[in-house]
């Protein structure tokens, strides 16, 4: 049996742009997405802790060590700047595999490492 659980996650970061005109997507500072361990194009949640709203979208990689978390397309209705989010990635594992998996989780301070 296989099941999704947490990959990584980027705890509390601020919206720093939105691009309603942008085809879609979340860009995140380069030196945050390895940090938590996600990658460019990877599907990723995004949880809304401002408005409560959520969404799932795809990472663009930002300027390494800019801060930036921009949300672009459509979504940027639902995660306006200065929203606070959390943005989360899952992965599919075999059941025992998981029950030993350990999720890679940051805590940014104004969207940078510290």
């Amino acid at each position: 049996m296989q099941i999704q659980i947490l990959k990584s996650k980027i705890h509390r970061v601020t919206v720093t742009e939105a691009d309603l005109d942008y085809i879609g997507s979340i860009t995140i500072d380069e030196a945050l997405m390895e940090a938590a361990n996600i990658i460019e194009n990877e599907r990723v949640d995004i949880y809304n802790i401002t408005n409560g709203e959520r969404f799932s979208t795809y990472v663009i990689k930002g300027e390494r060590g800019s801060g930036v978390i921009g949300i672009n397309g459509a979504a940027a209705h639902k995660a306006p700047v200065g929203s606070l989010l959390i943005i989360a990635s899952y992965a599919i594992m075999d059941f025992d595999e998981a029950k030993q998996w350990h999720p890679t989780v940051i805590f940014p301070k104004d969207n940078k490492l510290s």
